[in-house]
């Protein structure tokens, strides 16, 4: 979807394009202030997060947008009254209508964010797959939208603890809602994906690790609302083939050479993530015309150890091909380049803020920044003709770090100061 229009005759300059498009996403979330004031602070910090700032924190971003303080920024993520859930329902629209497609994944995955201290909401020693070890972090789950447009982040969701929920005198302290009780993960997910099935986003597949694929409430509810996934699961987790529960790594081993077949699962930063693939046909559901499999992949290395394995549960309409099966489950490494890309460059990560509210806001905004960068780019591939379908996906599949800094280098004064947002947002 175009973002400006310019006549034949024309080329709009680049902080133009940058202002009408910017403009177009601030009218989106204009309904979930009530006052001018904060409104034009939460364009200010997009602006700010998607800066060339090395870091962005309070301090660096408001020094970036031009404020001597960070007070108005503190304020913004703190005690201004804006609906943040409101943001991120307009955050799904925008999505919906600049990176949407028929063949659209949502990922679902959780991401640490490394802490000192007691105090942040959440916090706590627990694993963090971004460390790779138990640290003293916050967990996050989210929900990525990818598509042959690109990919970026559309729904999250802190995770808090049983220790965290039990402590009444932390939660008051962190402002945790009293409404809010132990979730699981996958309840969390549940929730994120109940908001965008029924937004009518279009989604082909969902797709998401061992934690989710393994939580059997969250397949039961897919399954209901008929929506295909293909989700990871641990070794010894049971399926029913021809009337008998097995473990699903029992289940392969019955595999020959002659049921796998080399298949790429998209392209990575050093080509094609090339693996062995083979499915077998499980019992089938209650509803019909669909089915499930277990698919299984390993590595097209043979040694002399058995290569290891790993296993994905599909449901799927019947006449599914393995190969659309490959390609949807390869989706689920776009969630990682999204978590990459929003700590480099948006500050995801990158908050100083305690409270339940202050990390939603936050995060929101910066997913908010992410999608935008997404959009841009996504637009200016559909304005290359020159470049093929292959080369896009090729060109998406790997991270963008170079692309968003010049990006970045178009937004940052003298090119994208806030003065111009503030000129062409509508008052």
């Amino acid at each position: 979807m175009p973002f400006l229009s310019p006549s034949p005759n024309s080329s709009p300059s680049p902080e133009r394009v940058w202002a009408t498009a910017f403009n177009e996403l601030g009218q989106r979330i204009r309904h979930s202030f009530v006052r001018h004031e904060p409104y034009h602070q939460a364009l200010a910090y997009v602006q700010g997060l998607m800066s060339p700032v090395e870091r962005k924190n309070g301090w660096q971003v408001a020094e970036e947008v031009g404020e001597a303080t960070p007070y108005a920024m503190q304020h913004l993520l703190d005690r201004a009254k804006w609906d943040c859930d409101g943001v991120r329902d307009a955050l799904r629209a925008y999505i919906s209508e600049t990176l949407a497609s028929p063949n659209g994944v949502l990922v679902i995955d959780e991401t640490g964010f490394l802490k000192k201290g007691r105090k942040s909401v959440g916090v706590q020693r627990q694993y963090s797959g971004t460390a790779g070890r138990i640290e003293n972090c916050q967990v996050g789950v989210f929900l990525s939208y990818a598509s042959s447009r690109g990919h970026t982040l559309l729904d999250r969701e802190l995770y808090l603890p049983k220790s965290w929920v039990d402590d009444q005198e932390c939660c008051q302290e962190a402002h945790v809602p009293p409404e809010v009780t132990f979730a699981t993960k996958p309840e969390l997910a549940m929730r994120m994906l109940q908001r965008t099935l029924d937004a009518s986003l279009p989604v082909a597949w969902v797709t998401g690790d061992t934690v989710y694929g393994s939580a059997q409430l969250l397949r039961a509810h897919l399954e209901a609302r008929k929506q295909a996934y293909a989700l990871a699961v641990a070794c010894k987790e049971h399926v029913e083939v021809q009337g008998i529960r097995r473990r699903v790594d029992q289940v392969a081993c019955g595999l020959v050479r002659e049921d796998w077949q080399e298949l790429s699962a998209g392209t990575g930063s050093k080509g094609p993530r090339l693996f062995k693939w083979a499915r077998i046909e499980l019992a089938a559901p209650e509803t019909s015309g669909w089915q499930r499999w277990l698919l299984v992949r390993r590595s097209v290395d043979e040694g002399a150890k058995p290569a290891e394995m790993a296993y994905v549960l599909v449901f799927a309409p019947t006449g599914t091909s393995l190969e659309e099966m490959v390609e949807a489950f390869g989706a689920r490494w776009t969630v990682e380049q999204c978590f990459e890309e929003g700590k480099g460059e948006v500050g995801l990560d990158e908050y100083e803020v305690r409270s339940w509210h202050g990390w939603y806001r936050h995060v929101t905004l910066s997913m908010l920044a992410l999608a935008f960068l997404a959009a841009l780019r996504a637009n200016e591939e559909e304005d290359t003709p020159k470049k093929s379908l292959s080369r896009r996906l090729r060109c998406q599949s790997q991270p963008q770090p170079i692309l968003f800094k010049l990006m970045c280098l178009l937004i940052s004064p003298p090119w994208f100061p806030l003065e111009l947002i503030r000129k062409h947002v509508i008052q």
